[in-house]
């Protein structure tokens, strides 16, 4: 994971000195368009996670092999839509509504055709990733990792050697990329699990199901992009591809540090559906409430250090740093950290199959983030006010969310103050004081090491003494001793 996450900031680096800020944030903004249409695909793939998981949970081969069928029918189905409102709806509004240079029309136009070409790929993919995930083939997203690493290097090399287009060039290396990884997708999936051999079948009973849970996910997609993507465009829309270079900055950073948490929770999430469908109340509690708190913890340790060297480290890693990114890189981490505790709430709330009060209080919830945001930047507030208010959302969300589930299936909403929110919130502040005020002498990496250093070990005591209770510090602690006595005899 720390080799992924240090080829992925070095290659943002050098991809945005090749492109430049106005070809980076063209990229960006295109990408936006195109993932727009692409809400329809992300609620399929939680269909399909979790009706796999809940099949495999009770054995039953036979059934999650028609579900991985079905499933893959319906995304064929979705990548043609989605590939329609893309060359139709799409191309209308980047012509009239996204903001380029006229001279890079033609350049903007191959790019755009390029990012559907990839997001039709990635939603190929989608049910082979569904079922390695259910399978808790852990080990294959390692590997994957390391050869999806090694593609975007090489993508860095030649792309500044290529001596067409550069933005052009990006474009179709990215989706050479993606078409690759899909590719070991299906041959692993293929090679490896018997429920993944495609049979076209028609059954309506089983479409519907999958369908109807996709159907009440969908508009919660469409929020939640919305409340990205769309975000990015909106800002396109005020402030121009500057800010959109600024904002995917931010994102790559995002993306790079949230990787540790979210293949963390990926790891967990078939357990919590398995458990739910085999009626295992205690351990599903169990897994919900360690997996949030470990989730923020193991989150925490990163942004706590790179929150308070956000400008030296940008510094260090970007030629030129564009305008606003510091800010939009810290506010993301803030959101980040509170997407961390969630997660395992939302995949609880997937286990039920009972999603639809859910998805329309969240959707309704996460969708409002556009028009607060539409309205602030119409009074004249600065870029960052759009992240602000994804933050403030974010909390109230949060609040909503345990509430529902307590409705939902009597959820411990004590225990989850005592053993989760009570133990973050002590580790986040005393960690605050003892490491926000900390001087930075320069931007140089010795620097950034010292205040890292001293991260690491004032937050990995105060988690281990103030964010774990008795049993888990013992067995810690017991770990501890077994990986040092087995290094002090080698």
């Amino acid at each position: 994971m720390l080799f992924m996450m240090a080829v992925i900031l070095y290659a943002s680096r050098v991809i945005l000195e090749v492109l430049g800020i106005e070809d980076y944030g063209i990229y960006n903004v295109i990408g936006g368009i195109v993932v727009l249409f692409a809400f329809i695909n992300d609620s399929m793939v939680t269909s399909t996670q979790r009706f796999l998981n809940y099949e495999l949970g009770r054995n039953n081969q036979q059934e999650a092999a028609r579900v991985f069928s079905a499933s893959l029918t319906l995304h064929l189905f979705i990548v043609v839509i989605t590939f329609l409102l893309a060359e139709t709806i799409g191309l209308w509004f980047l012509y009239n509504y996204i903001k380029y240079p006229p001279e890079r029309e033609f350049a903007v136009l191959v790019t755009y055709q390029f990012s559907i070409l990839t997001t039709c790929a990635n939603m190929i993919r989608a049910p082979y990733n569904a079922a390695i995930i259910s399978y808790e083939r852990m080990g294959f997203f390692a590997r994957i990792s390391v050869i999806e690493a090694v593609a975007k290097l090489a993508i860095v090399y030649l792309l500044a050697a290529s001596p067409w287009d550069k933005l052009i060039s990006y474009a179709a290396l990215m989706f050479g990329v993606v078409l690759i990884i899909t590719l070991c997708y299906y041959l692993y999936c293929k090679r490896i699990f018997p429920i993944c051999i495609y049979d076209y079948f028609w059954e309506k009973s089983l479409y519907k199901r999958l369908a109807s849970f996709s159907g009440w996910s969908l508009f919660g997609g469409v929020a939640n992009t919305a409340a990205s993507q769309g975000l990015n465009v909106l800002m396109n829309i005020f402030f121009g591809v500057t800010v959109n270079a600024a904002f995917g900055v931010a994102s790559q950073v995002n993306a790079a540090v949230y990787s540790f948490v979210g293949n963390f929770q990926i790891a967990f999430k078939p357990q919590i559906v398995k458990s739910y469908a085999a009626q295992e109340r205690k351990y599903f509690m169990d897994l919900i409430i360690n997996t949030s708190k470990y989730s923020y913890f193991l989150l925490f340790i990163i942004c706590m250090p790179l929150y308070v060297c956000c400008e030296e480290v940008l510094s260090l890693w970007l030629t030129e740093v564009p305008p606003y990114a510091v800010s939009f890189c810290r506010l993301m981490l803030i959101f980040s950290l509170l997407d961390a505790i969630q997660g395992p709430l939302w995949i609880s709330v997937q286990a039920t199959g009972k999603i639809r009060n859910y998805q329309l209080l969240m959707g309704v919830m996460i969708l409002s983030n556009l028009p607060i945001s539409y309205l602030f930047l119409k009074l004249g507030f600065l870029p960052d006010i759009v992240l602000v208010v994804k933050v403030v959302m974010n909390v109230l969300i949060f609040v909503a969310r345990i509430t529902y589930l307590n409705r939902l299936f009597s959820f411990p909403i004590i225990r989850f103050m005592r053993e989760v929110l009570v133990r973050v919130f002590v580790v986040t502040l005393l960690s605050c004081l003892c490491i926000i005020f900390l001087p930075t002498t320069s931007d140089d990496f010795i620097s950034i090491l010292y205040i890292v250093c001293i991260s690491l070990i004032i937050n990995g005591l105060l988690i281990l003494i103030v964010g774990v209770n008795k049993k888990e510090r013992a067995l810690v602690i017991n770990q501890l001793e077994k990986f040092l006595n087995s290094n002090k005899y080698q």
